[in-house]
């Protein structure tokens, strides 16, 4: 067996752990480039990103999203 696919089947067999690492080597590289509460804010818009192509993606209208948002909050 050769060495790639090794590390093929360790991904394989341990995702969850490769996953946490990239998201801590991801999070910490922004801490260390932009600062703590930048990186919070970028998560942040990103997770909101993701929420709204996430709606989009299943079928729903993008304006009735903001349309939904808009009447929660009055």
């Amino acid at each position: 067996m050769c060495n790639s696919e090794k590390i093929k089947l360790y991904i394989k067999n341990n995702l969850g752990k490769v996953i946490g690492i990239l998201i801590g080597l991801i999070f910490g590289v922004l801490v260390l480039s932009i600062g703590f509460w930048r990186s919070i804010l970028l998560i942040i818009f990103i997770c909101l990103g993701w929420w709204i192509g996430s709606k989009v993606d299943s079928g729903k209208d993008f304006n009735s999203i903001f349309d939904k948002i808009h009447k929660d909050k009055w």
